[in-house]
């Protein structure tokens, strides 16, 4: 199975499975991917997601072997029907996603794991951009996602010569959230996840879609954005429990809704 499945206290884990390849996507897995975040936007008893890798790596990008077999799928193919949904269904997810990058993340597993809302990796793990390696751009949204996070020299740096960026460095550069030991790694992801998702994650879905917005919004077009999105906000049980339990002085119950 290339991909695995958990649901636990509303923190649903997707895990890339593939570990003889170090993870790398075939067309199964990928499908696979978008048929499980399909299922994150109904499911209500899934609050936050976290995609993570079986085994050394988080994901090494492409299966190179199905990219070149000539009855295998062209790259247009895999770049417009494998990844582009991937990333396309993480950012209109109105939930937390969470990367847990546990080793190296290359290539198109590099920029699915930028293209999530928070990236948390282990110290030993490493992002590179390994297109270059074989003489093809950045794709899964790399192209667009990188400059915005480090910057149009730093990015551009990173895609042409493939450097290996380690977790420290990632952090350092604003790439990803946070880095954390290899040994506190898994208790540290699975804490954060259970903690969002006992949180007004309805706002969190709405927040998503003002950030999404502001990528090609003028302010006035954002303020007005942050207005709409800000009244449906206040319209949520979340909103009212969380006034009602200020009001109590007790801790929130927060659903979702």
């Amino acid at each position: 199975m290339e991909l695995l499945q958990s649901l636990n206290k509303g923190v649903f884990t997707l895990t890339l499975n593939r570990p003889e390849v170090f993870n790398s996507f075939n067309k199964t897995m990928a499908l696979a991917l978008q048929k499980a975040l399909d299922r994150c936007e109904k499911d209500e008893d899934i609050r936050t997601i976290i995609i993570t890798g079986n085994g050394k790596a988080f994901c090494a990008g492409q299966d190179l072997a199905e990219a070149t077999d000539p009855k295998g799928p062209a790259l247009q193919q895999i770049v417009r029907d494998h990844y582009n949904p991937i990333i396309l269904k993480i950012r209109n997810l109105e939930k937390p996603v969470i990367a847990a990058v546990n080793g190296v993340a290359a290539g198109a597993g590099a920029n699915i794991a930028l293209a999530c809302d928070i990236t948390i990796a282990k110290k030993s793990a490493s992002f590179i951009q390994a297109f270059s390696k074989i003489g093809l751009i950045p794709d899964s949204g790399g192209t667009f996602f990188l400059p915005r996070i480090i910057g149009v020299q730093k990015a551009l740096a990173l895609m042409m010569t493939g450097d290996k960026v380690t977790s420290e460095e990632a952090e350092r550069m604003n790439m990803i959230y946070k880095f954390v030991e290899d040994d506190a790694f898994d208790g540290f992801v699975l804490n954060f996840a259970e903690q969002l998702a006992c949180m007004p994650t309805r706002g969190f879905g709405l927040t998503k879609k003002a950030v999404n917005a502001s990528f090609t919004n003028t302010l006035e077009e954002q303020l007005n954005v942050e207005e709409l999105l800000q009244t449906e906000a206040g319209s949520t049980y979340d909103f009212k429990e969380g006034v009602l339990a200020f009001l109590e002085k007790r801790k929130p119950e927060f659903k979702g809704k």
